[in-house]
């Protein structure tokens, strides 16, 4: 299995959703730096479940341990291992579907990949693991933000049928449980919450994220594009579907005319390309989108099969979220973080030397 991403900054992730711990290692990280525990506990609790009525209500600690990497409060530039115990796992609930294959799940690739699978949450191809990836993007975004300005926002864009952020405020993000930017759809996503956990079904969601302050240069022609690393990053995330850099898809019915993204001695006059040009950023902000399918985990009886291959009903028993894209704002931005991280540790490495060339426009 390839549990690495990265190419100067590495993150491995181990552990399994009903296991004992989960854990992440991460090397490369430069040294000096000062971060604790707290801090990425913050970061975490925004992931977590259990801290609303509209996710999972499985509440784990997330007490995280720093083991190694550090001396007094400092990266050391050694290898940064981060563990975190699973303290409210309910294995049980999984036991009378334990021979059965969830429907729109990782259940049956991995059953027929690897010969044997933990039944348990999904194991290893649960959401539990992007926890790990949380944890080691709070140290790559406060990076981020003190040595290179780079300022990173996550947003709920779309709920189901929902529009979430035609009215855009960032101060209110994070000051309700949807990541919703807009407080006056706030009342909207609720009822249709309601409506959707009274029916038993889920629904689907679009997570934007934008970096701003990103670097000029950074990103590599032809297979280390940060386009190409990014729409990498956001696919690995579970239940992604579909990732869009900047006007993404709607490319498709522009004109050259208006796509272009002009630019004046003051900037550019527009940004349709997400901050990227032939895989490099233009030190406009970064901009994405990522589209999560609906939780495949429901109460409603499904057709199934057994790991006899006998037709069989399948009802999902346990906690599990009506709509797994809510929680996956602090995951999309944990992982643009620790991309642009990456990029410029491999930027800085090859040109760091090379001077800027003209003055810079952002626009």
């Amino acid at each position: 299995m390839s549990n690495s991403f990265g190419r100067v900054l590495t993150v491995t992730t181990f552990g399994e959703s009903h296991g004992p711990a989960i854990g992440c290692v991460i090397d490369g990280f430069p040294p000096g730096f000062e971060i604790t525990a707290e801090e990425i506990r913050d970061e975490l609790m925004r992931r977590a479940t259990g801290q609303s009525r509209w996710t999972s209500q499985r509440k784990e600690a997330e007490d995280v341990q720093i083991l190694s990497g550090m001396f007094e409060g400092k990266t050391t530039g050694t290898p940064i291992a981060l563990l975190i115990y699973n303290t409210d796992a309910r294995s049980k609930d999984y036991t009378k579907i334990a021979a059965q294959f969830r429907p729109g799940h990782a259940d049956y690739t991995y059953h027929h990949k690897y010969g044997i699978r933990d039944y348990r949450g999904g194991g290893r191809s649960s959401a539990r693991e992007t926890t790990m990836r949380v944890a080691a993007g709070a140290l790559a975004r406060k990076y981020l933000k003190l040595h290179y300005g780079v300022e990173i926002v996550g947003w709920l864009g779309q709920l189901g049928e929902l529009v979430c952020d035609e009215s855009f405020d960032a101060a209110v993000i994070n000051d309700n449980p949807f990541f919703c930017p807009d407080e006056k759809r706030v009342p909207d996503l609720e009822e249709y919450m309601k409506a959707l956990w009274k029916s038993g079904d889920s629904v689907g969601a679009l997570v934007r994220a934008r970096a701003t302050g990103v670097p000029v240069g950074i990103g590599a022609p032809v297979y280390a594009k940060l386009d190409g690393d990014l729409a990498a990053a956001m696919m690995s995330i579970n239940a992604t579907k579909g990732v869009e850099i900047g006007a993404g898809f709607a490319s498709v019915a522009h004109k050259g005319t208006e796509h272009r993204d002009e630019i004046t001695p003051e900037g550019f006059l527009s940004n349709h390309a997400g901050g990227i040009l032939g895989g490099i950023a233009s030190g406009q902000p970064v901009e994405l989108s990522v589209a999560f399918k609906p939780t495949s985990s429901l109460r409603l009886p499904g057709r199934t099969v057994d790991t006899e291959g006998k037709p069989v009903e399948i009802i999902t028993t346990g906690r599990h979220d009506p709509c797994v894209g809510i929680r996956a704002v602090p995951i999309v931005e944990a992982m643009l973080a620790l991309t642009l991280l990456d990029h410029i540790l491999l930027h800085r490495a090859q040109c760091g030397d090379v001077p800027a060339q003209t003055p810079r426009v952002t626009g």
